[in-house]
């Protein structure tokens, strides 16, 4: 089935979410000293479609593939972070300071990605008017107000799944259009609005779930294709 086009530019939300796939697979690859590489060669590492894969690096790549030898990986890198934006800091926002957001406020590595979380929200009053990470934390009822004023245009979600869809309503209501949820909920929201879920519950389940196939087939583990 063809993908939606449902992004600016005609991107699909699909292809936008195989993107840092790609751009991870991409620096190891640089790493390990690999100067060129060719789009089959990559969906036979990632297990993807091959017609997807050159279809999605077209949409980034400014020099196309060589015959034979495929894309220079260092300036295929490059041009994903300009193509991601990288270079561009967008701030963010984050709502619900307790372990799993303290966390995300204190670590320093979403700059690099073209990241930064300037402020974050919660409802606990012996939260508010601190900082964490060095990030101020206001109260909640300053929510739509400070995002509008600062142009926030990507919220972080870490609250309790009963509360998460009110947070994202309330983020959308103050210009947020880009929303990383970490409640185990789906949300709703307008359809100029990206969500990314971060189900970390799954996540865990998945690998208990290989763990448990692993041991019961005798340490052997067979993948079968998607029908």
């Amino acid at each position: 089935m063809e993908e939606k086009k449902n992004l600016v530019g005609g991107i699909s939300r699909k292809t936008l979410e195989r993107l840092p796939m790609y751009h991870h697979y991409l620096e190891r690859k640089y790493r390990e000293g690999t100067e060129t590489i060719s789009a089959p060669a990559i969906a036979l590492d990632l297990q993807l479609n091959e017609v997807q894969v050159r279809k999605d690096l077209a949409m980034v790549a400014k020099t196309a593939g060589k015959p034979k030898l495929g894309y220079v990986v260092k300036d295929l890198i490059r041009d994903m972070e300009e193509f991601l934006g990288f270079h561009n800091t967008n701030q963010a926002a984050l709502v619900g300071v307790g372990s799993l957001g303290k966390a995300l406020l204190s670590y320093k590595g979403f700059e690099q990605y073209g990241v930064e979380i300037v402020l974050a929200f919660d409802s606990d009053g012996r939260r508010v008017n601190t900082k964490t990470g060095g990030k101020p934390v206001f109260p909640m009822d300053k929510l739509e107000n400070l995002c509008r004023r600062m142009n926030i245009h990507i919220g972080i979600i870490t609250v309790p799944a009963e509360y998460a869809q009110e947070v994202c309503d309330r983020l959308v209501g103050g210009g947020v259009r880009a929303i990383w949820n970490f409640a185990p909920t789906h949300l709703t929201v307008p359809d100029h609005v990206l969500v990314q879920n971060e189900n970390m519950a799954v996540s865990l389940a998945a690998l208990s779930k290989y763990l448990y196939e692993v041991d019961k087939e005798g340490g052997q583990w067979t993948e079968e294709e998607d029908n």
